[in-house]
């Protein structure tokens, strides 16, 4: 930004804390007008409205920062509108339509300086001339600069082909993250950053065997979330980089858009650390049953990830601890294992399993003495119920349980 002579910069240093009180009023009008005026932000708003919202209120306070002379060294003007150029050709927007929205956040910041002015009665508005000048130039320095990073980024999505896609996310999944040039080759490729908070994701098939995630990655782009997928192994997986919205926001987007089980990794810090993070949420993914439409990750699923970590114990496990009700007619042994899922479930209470399986606490109290007798364990004995509770699990016996949860 141009320097000022004192008097002007006196002016705006005077006139800065009431440019900062305009700011959600100067964003309310850019969404606005944009929602109004430009059916690709409209839509854009529709689908990411707080993403956008925010981006646009940070870029209008670097704005107004840069302007009265504040340091905003931390993200440099043209830095972030080559930045805003090339997610918004990634996002689709066309350049015509990003470059009136920006020229828009000059408009927008102009009117702002009047406004505060004529709140201050007017005895800077010549002062203000000065600016005028200077505020239209760095806005047609910036939308230079977002025209730039807009054609590089439709380059590179030109230049980079599915195989490319795929050979760079097979690495970083099989543990090449830890190789500094990688990873930047990597990082140009995708256009991702992969030095910051990262998440791995698996998703397997649903019952139809159409993708788990159907359309995932343009949906996280629409709210600023950058992302890389492909196949492996039969499942869909993919590596996320959190930016706009947090893990949070980011599995309450998957879980809108699942259509089967979902494993995801809890953030992971860089490169180096998405192949175990792959692991893991793949661990968690295999251990839901098919057809589930949940996003898990792998601390919500540890016992079931050991059983499925271990099948020759799960299946000891299930034969020694419950072989003896496994063995009975299937209608007795349906019901006596519905009773103990419903037990265990209730923390070993028989008058809240009597309630989970609608029928009478003595009714439960039978039940429960039958399968200590076709067992040889005691309801009473806590490594017991931690086996049986184990053993339902490999046995994927856990109807009761799973409602009460």
């Amino acid at each position: 930004m141009q320097a000022f002579d004192t008097e002007v910069t006196s002016c705006l240093v005077d006139l800065a804390p009431m440019l900062l009180e305009q700011l959600d009023s100067m964003t309310d009008r850019m969404m606005d007008v944009l929602s109004r005026t430009e059916p690709s932000y409209r839509e854009l708003i529709e689908a990411s409205g707080e993403e956008l919202r925010g981006s646009t209120r940070d870029n209008l306070e670097h704005g107004l920062l840069a302007l009265v002379g504040a340091p905003v060294a931390d993200r440099p003007a043209l830095h972030a509108a080559r930045e805003i150029g090339r997610r918004r050709a990634a996002q689709g927007i066309p350049l015509e339509a990003a470059l009136r929205a920006y020229r828009l956040g000059g408009q927008v910041t102009w009117e702002a300086l009047l406004t505060v002015s004529a709140q201050a009665g007017g005895r800077h508005d010549t002062l203000l001339l000065q600016v005028a000048g200077t505020v239209w130039r760095t806005n047609d320095i910036e939308c230079a600069e977002l025209a730039e990073g807009y054609r590089e980024e439709q380059r590179r999505l030109a230049g980079v082909d599915e195989e490319t896609r795929r050979r760079v996310l097979d690495g970083l999944l099989d543990g090449r993250g830890d190789d500094p040039a990688f990873v930047r080759t990597a990082a140009d490729l995708l256009s991702m950053p992969l030095d910051g908070r990262l998440m791995a994701v698996v998703a397997l098939p649903a019952e139809d065997d159409e993708p788990g995630l159907d359309g995932v990655g343009p949906e996280l782009l629409r709210h600023g979330v950058r992302s890389v997928w492909g196949t492996r192994s039969g499942a869909q997986v993919g590596v996320i980089a959190l930016g706009a919205l947090g893990a949070n926001e980011v599995r309450a987007r998957l879980q809108a858009l699942t259509t089967g089980p979902v494993g995801v990794s809890a953030p992971v810090d860089g490169a180096a650390m998405v192949s175990s993070a792959y692991r893991l949420a793949e661990t968690a993914a295999r251990t839901l049953p098919r057809g589930t439409r949940r996003v898990v990750t792998i601390d919500e699923r540890l016992p079931e990830a050991l059983l499925s970590n271990s099948p020759e114990i799960s299946s000891r496990l299930v034969g020694q601890t419950l072989g003896g009700l496994l063995a009975l007619p299937q209608d007795e042994r349906d019901v006596l294992l519905d009773t103990l899922a419903a037990f265990l479930a209730s923390d070993g209470s028989p008058t809240r399993a009597a309630d989970e399986l609608y029928c009478h606490r003595n009714t439960v109290m039978h039940r429960l003495r039958r399968i200590e007798q076709v067992t040889g364990r005691t309801v009473a004995d806590p490594r017991a119920r931690l086996q049986w509770q184990l053993a339902l699990l490999g046995a994927q016996h856990g109807r009761p349980a799973a409602r009460s949860a």
